[in-house]
Order: C-alpha cells, then structure tokens, then sequence
C-alpha cells in the first residue's frame, strides 16, 4: 500500500493548476452506446487543493430498459419514480459549474453527460475535464492495471459498492487528492482536456423494452456497419484544396457535433470513414492536436494532415468528386 502525505508538501501550490476546484463524478447507465442513458449520478465538490466540500447524488428515470441490472444494481422498479435527466439538469450544473470535471475514464462520463444535456436542451457548464487514469500514468504510479478498485488500493481506499455512483465518486475523490499532490509537489503537467458541449445531435430508434443489445464490454460506442466507400482513396489532403471523394477521414476526441452525426454528413459527401490512423489516412479531425490519443500521436508519426472541426465542417461543403484533376 503506498499513502501519500499531502498535508506536508512542501512545495508551492503550481499557479497553472485549477484555480475554482473540481467535480469528481461518476455515472452509472443503461449501457455503453450512444444512445444509452444515465440511470444515476453522483458529484463530489473539491476546492483547488482536492479536499472534499460538499457531495450529491441522484437516480435518474432513463424512460427505458435499465440495461445491465447485474453490474448498477438499479431496476426498473426502483428507477420508476426518479426524476428525468431534465429534472435534475439544473442542480447537476450547479454543482459542475465552472469547474474541472474529474473521473475515471472521463471520456465515457463526459459523453454519457454531454449527449444527456443535449436531449435535455441544455448545455453542461463545464470546459476541462481530467481522467484520473490519465493522471495515474502521468504519475508513473505502480499499477497493476487501471481500474478503479487498483486506484484505490493503491492509495488505501476503502470501496464498499462498486459500481454505485455515489461510493464510486467518495472512492475517487479520496484517491484524486493524493494524486493531485503528488503531481504538484513533483511538477507534474495535469492532463486537463477540453469538453466541448454538443450543438447538435440527433437520437436514432431505440430497440424493444428489455432490449440489452446496446450493452458492450470494450466499447461505449455501437458498432455501426457503414456501406464500402465507392470511391478510390486519392491520397492525402492538401492545404487549401478540396477534399476529395474517397478520402479517408479518422476523427479523435470530442466534437461539438455528435460524432456519428458528423461521420454520417462525411459518408453523405462520399468520403471514407476510418476508426483508426494509419499511412494511408487521408485526413485526421480533432480539435485537440495536442493531446497524446493514440490517432494524434500516428497521425503526427507518418505526418498525416490534421485539421479542426469548424475547418472540416467547411471542407465538407465543397467535397471535390472522384477522379477531379481540375485543383491541380
């Protein structure tokens, strides 16, 4: 067991840190895809240095299948009386806004909270987010793996209910204190990135009442069986050109437009859509160039062209056709 003792860092406080405290969260759903729903909440608000203020915690009614019963513990019967995401948006703000939303494999609960917002017509107020598993290999911390209950050993961290949202945020903000003065008493760059709130998005059908299909071990995202590109890849994009049809476009991390809304327009305009990087892509989106994903850090590696979303969403207007030699 390794504990840290903060309280003696001698340190000063790094001034590129925070400033207005953070929102350790956790989310429990009715599954992984995008469509899926938040079935409960919890939210537990540190000051800038990591020490715990105050904590909340909620059921949310998801209007479906509860999903995996077996992992959340929350069924149908239990989940029928609950507040709507709707209902419960405002206090949930309150408590996020403005600051830095804190949890384990951020990226899932960011999406699973973005898209809620969303449906709700609402934005979320918050513009970084910091996933502790991040942090954990920022910090060279000995792990034998990344999972929560590791997280918490490693640090003494008592967890009582897995997997429910309320003991899964206390476990987390117990060990993201630790964490947080490690990485400013050794100088560590926090692995802040930026949340960008859906603007648009667009909910498919959703399968019968008792339907778990959606559920998946390795993924939050359905797989979605696209038709073949009809077109030929012509090869990279070149600055101030077109795009061509047939390009092979990848995207990575967070876009203000659902992602499978803007993989849809991309496929519209007769481009190829590809889940990952590799020489032959064409076209890698992301608004964040810098962060170190696996697709940034290739698309950099074999020098593939990398634009943001607002500069993609223009090129998309005027996709140039297969076979189009007139650009030069």
């Amino acid at each position: 067991m390794t504990m840290l003792d903060d309280r003696t860092t001698a340190a000063p406080w790094p001034t590129a840190y925070p400033t207005q405290g953070y929102a350790v969260v956790d989310v429990e759903t009715t599954g992984l895809a995008r469509d899926d729903r938040i079935v409960s909440a919890a939210v537990y608000r540190l000051d800038a240095q990591g020490d715990v203020e105050d904590h909340w915690y909620t059921l949310v009614n998801p209007e479906r299948d509860p999903g995996p019963v077996w992992i959340h513990g929350l069924t149908s019967d239990v989940l029928e009386g609950a507040p709507l995401f709707a209902d419960i948006a405002a206090e949930f703000s309150a408590r996020l806004d403005g600051r830095v939303l804190v949890a384990h494999n951020a990226m899932f609960d960011w999406s699973m909270i973005a898209r809620e917002y969303a449906r709700a017509e609402r934005t979320a107020p918050v513009r970084q987010r910091l996933c502790t598993i991040a942090l954990s290999k920022e910090l060279g911390l000995p792990l034998s793996n990344f999972k929560l209950e590791t997280l918490a050993a490693h640090f003494g961290v008592v967890q009582r209910r897995a997997h429910n949202a309320l003991d899964d945020a206390r476990v987390l903000a117990e060990a993201f204190r630790p964490s947080l003065h490690a990485a400013a008493e050794r100088g560590v760059r926090l692995p802040l990135l930026e949340c960008r709130p859906l603007t648009e998005w667009a909910s498919t059908p959703l399968g019968r009442i008792g339907q778990q299909a959606s559920y998946r071990s390795n993924g939050w995202r359905p797989s979605r069986k696209r038709p073949a590109c009809p077109y030929p890849n012509p090869g990279r994009y070149e600055v101030d050109k077109p795009l061509k049809q047939g390009m092979r476009v990848a995207f990575s991390g967070d876009t203000s437009i659902d992602r499978e809304l803007l993989e849809d327009r991309a496929v519209e305009a007769g481009l190829h859509v590809a889940t990952s990087v590799s020489r032959l892509t064409s076209l890698l989106v992301t608004n964040d160039p810098d962060a170190a994903t696996s697709k940034t850090v290739k698309a950099k590696s074999f020098g593939t062209p990398i634009v943001d979303e607002a500069a993609f969403t223009q090129l998309l207007r005027d996709v140039a056709p297969a076979g189009d030699q007139a650009d030069g």
